[in-house]
């Protein structure tokens, strides 16, 4: 084992870069086995201000040092002079599937695209807040865990806790509380982490799913309709997916474990105002119960007619089928009826519900709430893997949040729900080396997060236009 070690550190590789598989070896870009960032800005994922002109010590697969620009860096590391660029903690997708959407109530598993697309956009840890395939999301991370195939850090999420009436084929519809634990029990001992209840569960069935799930240490979250977010909480929920949009609870006809006609719900939804007394009281309430929420804002943006104007980089990211299957979608947002007798667009409710949707989630991170980020690439087909996270930073500035403020909630505020902020999150001595090389200053115009050009994991660093590039006609097939 030691001579092993010593061949590698002799042959400039590091131990981490030692352990990977050709294939993965092929899209590193940095292998040293010590690591200078120096004359780099560093942004470090607290909400801090950004220091300039700093060096960044990395070996071990560890951030060693952060200080003002070395005069004599390590005798054995490879150095890069970050003139110009930023460096960010690796982002933290809290709510980052590893399907696709394929229409009819089916989706696909994005196995090989999606690992590689989130690595590439700097997301260098996942929850993936929903699995379709649970054997297969278990496998990927053992298999990226391993180093036999790229992509982030992941937090794997069971199977859909579902009741009776779901839209999905893939999603199993459980029978009862009994049911419900069960699923918990047989997930937990496979190496699942958390759990998220679905649309049609029942208050008895997520009662259930929450104390089992409890009682093994574990979380579970909730896209919920058939409950509401004050119930969910009064049930012991750790968090909540998407925000307001999807709260049926303002519904005046709602009733108890049944999930009502969302239009009909967004319609009575719409009458409020956040700044309201009901929605203000369950923004506190949720504070109190310390109920966290994951902003979905990329999925929701692909509802609001006009935007957001698809971009080459996802379009070329996309097989022939899935880019014509989106581009359709795109265009059924608008009422073919109305269009064809001349009407011009219809009226959409999307545009104020989205922009309520980003007045809650300032609310409600105003009010002492845990606001995470998440992109959910599912929806109309828009959001991909890792390209709806770094617009999900950029939407969270457009809401109103300073840059800084977006990106601590895109990777700290990720960590510390997940209990990893001592090991990743921000950028401090000590933690796990997850850094995001970007040319710009994202701290001054967000859009910059989407240059990124070296993706770290553990000290590695990834080239993400390679990786980028590896997938170019993938997604929608594999």
């Amino acid at each position: 084992m030691r001579k092993l070690l010593m061949l590698s550190l002799l042959s400039g590789v590091s131990w981490a870069q030692a352990q990977l598989a050709p294939a993965v070896r092929n899209y590193v870009k940095v292998d040293a086995p010590s690591v200078v960032l120096t004359h780099a800005r560093v942004i470090d994922g607290t909400g801090a201000a950004p220091r300039e002109d700093q060096s960044i010590v990395i070996s071990g697969g560890k951030i060693q040092s952060v200080s003002a620009a070395l005069s004599k860096p390590p005798a054995d590391a490879k150095v890069l002079d970050l003139s110009g660029y930023s460096v960010i903690p690796g982002l933290v997708g809290m709510h980052d599937h590893l399907f696709y959407p394929a229409g009819g109530g089916l989706f696909h598993e994005m196995g090989y695209s999606f690992p590689r697309l989130y690595l590439a956009a700097g997301v260098t840890t996942i929850r993936t807040g929903g699995s379709i395939e649970p054997y297969t999301d278990l496998e990927l991370k053992k298999a990226i865990d391993a180093g036999k195939i790229p992509g982030p850090k992941m937090h794997v999420t069971g199977p859909y806790l579902e009741g009776e009436g779901s839209f999905a084929l893939q999603l199993y519809q459980l029978s009862g509380p009994d049911e419900a634990r069960k699923t918990v029990e047989f997930w937990a001992d496979r190496g699942v982490t958390s759990f998220k209840a679905y649309n049609f569960v029942t208050r008895a069935e997520l009662g259930a799913a929450i104390q089992a799930a409890h009682q093994r240490g574990l979380k579970v979250t909730g896209h919920l309709c058939s409950i509401g977010f004050r119930e969910a909480a009064d049930l012991g929920i750790d968090n909540l997916e998407h925000g307001l949009l999807v709260d049926t609870e303002f519904y005046k006809e709602k009733k108890p474990d049944q999930c009502p006609d969302p239009r009909l719900a967004m319609a009575d939804l719409i009458r409020l105002e956040v700044t309201g007394p009901e929605i203000q009281g369950l923004i506190r309430y949720l504070v109190q119960k310390k109920v966290a929420i994951t902003s979905t804002l990329p999925v929701f943006e692909q509802f609001v007619p006009g935007r957001p104007a698809p971009q080459a980089r996802v379009l070329d990211a996309m097989a022939a089928d899935a880019r014509n299957d989106y581009l359709a979608n795109r265009l059924r947002r608008h009422d073919p009826k109305l269009a064809a007798q001349g009407y011009g667009t219809p009226i959409s409710p999307w545009p104020p519900l989205f922009q309520r949707e980003m007045q809650f989630e300032r609310e409600f991170v105003k009010a002492g709430g845990l606001l995470m980020a998440g992109e959910d690439p599912t929806g109309i087909g828009g959001t991909l893997a890792g390209f709806g996270d770094q617009r999900g930073v950029e939407l969270l500035v457009e809401a109103g949040f300073t840059p800084l403020e977006a990106l601590k909630i895109a990777t700290l505020n990720g960590a510390q729900y997940l209990g990893e902020s001592d090991r990743i999150g921000s950028i401090a001595p000590g933690k796990q080396a997850d850094l995001v090389v970007i040319k710009g200053d994202p701290s001054k115009d967000i859009n910059d997060i989407e240059k990124v050009e070296i993706v770290f994991k553990d000290g590695v660093g990834y080239d993400s236009a390679k990786l980028i590039e590896g997938v170019r006609g993938r997604v929608g097939l594999n």
